[in-house]
């Protein structure tokens, strides 16, 4: 139960940090700004949206690290390998027929 709210909480983090990073703008002019451009479009206003958006920015990248760290913790099942249920043959099946060589007169 513990595992699958982790994995929801670790995904929805994961899409809102994708849409977040997105929305944010450059520290760099834009290009419409180099070549004369007036107005920049922001969706949160100039000042005021960088702010928001920087903390949301990190917020989301503490929750998705603190995810991937929970996640993987969560995850471990113990020492062991991946053959370790495996059993190993005895004997072979058959044993091939040797391959026809030429013949000695």
């Amino acid at each position: 139960m513990l595992y699958y709210l982790a994995v929801t909480v670790y995904v929805l983090a994961c899409m809102l940090l994708l849409l977040v990073v997105l929305l944010q703008q450059g520290k760099g002019g834009d290009m419409a700004s180099a070549f004369g451009g007036g107005g920049s479009q922001t969706a949160f206003g100039a000042r005021a949206g960088a702010s928001v958006l920087t903390r949301a920015t990190t917020i989301l990248g503490v929750v998705f690290m603190l995810g991937a760290l929970l996640l993987a913790i969560i995850g471990q099942r113990g020492p062991g390998s991946l053959l370790s249920g495996v059993s190993t043959p005895s004997a072979p099946a058959s044993t091939p027929a040797p391959a026809p060589g030429p013949e000695k007169k």
